[in-house]
């Protein structure tokens, strides 16, 4: 009986053991590190000085609020684009979900830096898009998208879309088909049908794209620096030139506290606005 009942725990172990190490422990080091003043030559020592964060917020507010925005247009714009075709394969894939589903999957085979490059490419001012939009005279000679917020929330979009994809179709693929059957049953049209059956069964998998998109999205920092430029700087380009440039330890981990706890924030409002546990209850 004893032996049943530790199973479970003697399971999971490996898994909170490796949390720990490589999660727990680097953070509490990184959140003591951001109360600490000195530099690389003299040291840095341990004063408790919470003046770190006053001065990350006061000198890089910009870069934060930048990037938040730039996620939730990114995480908006994941929306719009996968929730349809998380439909389309559920409910009308048929025997070919496994390869659509390979075809959204396929470009994360690739590396997401030169994901991001490629589309350096396709945005350049006489690339593949742009270039043939001039040539045909639907654009102007001196379009540009690179180097542009557009060109960064694209970017971001593209590169995190299958995150947005899959927790959708996970849910909307176990859906029981005889709930929309039902709908119609009772003189419901499509649009009715869908905004209350299909909708509310689906959201968990929102939620879930949601957190999945919107976290990475707003810390990315390859997009802003390949397609967005020195103007359209986020909050993870701060974090690395402090880090890796300055090597000013303190601020860096200052700004990257201030930004998880933007994102916690941010995530808790969201869970509370959609209301997870009726969620859940829809779901279940």
């Amino acid at each position: 009986m004893s032996n049943r009942k530790t199973t479970p725990y003697v399971l999971v172990l490996p898994a909170w053991v490796w949390l720990a190490m490589f999660f727990v422990v680097p953070i509490g080091g990184m959140l003591s590190l951001s109360l600490t003043t000195g530099n690389v030559v003299t040291g840095f020592q341990q004063t408790f000085e919470v003046g770190n964060y006053v001065e990350a917020v006061a000198t890089y507010w910009e870069q934060i609020v930048r990037s938040l925005f730039y996620g939730g247009c990114a995480t908006l714009l994941c929306i719009a684009i996968g929730y349809p075709m998380a439909y389309w394969i559920a409910f009308r894939g048929g025997a070919h979900k496994s390869t659509y589903l390979l075809l959204i999957l396929l470009p994360f085979f690739v590396s997401f830096v030169l994901r991001t490059i490629s589309w350096r490419f396709l945005l350049a001012d006489n690339g593949v898009v742009l270039g043939t939009l001039k040539s045909v005279g639907l654009l102007p000679s001196d379009a540009a998208v690179l180097n542009s917020s557009p060109a960064v929330i694209l970017g971001l979009a593209y590169n995190f879309l299958p995150f947005m994809v899959l927790p959708i179709y996970a849910v909307l693929e176990r859906m029981d088909p005889r709930m929309v059957e039902a709908a119609h049953d009772l003189y419901a049209g499509r649009v009715q049908a869908f905004l209350r059956v299909i909708l509310p069964v689906s959201l968990p998998g929102v939620f879930a794209g949601v957190l999945m998109t919107f976290i990475p999205t707003s810390s990315d920092y390859v997009n802003s620096s390949v397609l967005g430029g020195t103007h359209n700087t986020m909050i993870g380009n701060v974090i690395q030139t402090q880090y890796l440039v300055n090597n000013n330890y303190p601020i860096a981990s200052a700004i990257t506290f201030v930004l998880m706890g933007l994102l916690l924030v941010g995530i808790f409002s969201y869970a509370r606005a959609l209301g997870t546990e009726r969620v859940m209850e829809v779901h279940t």
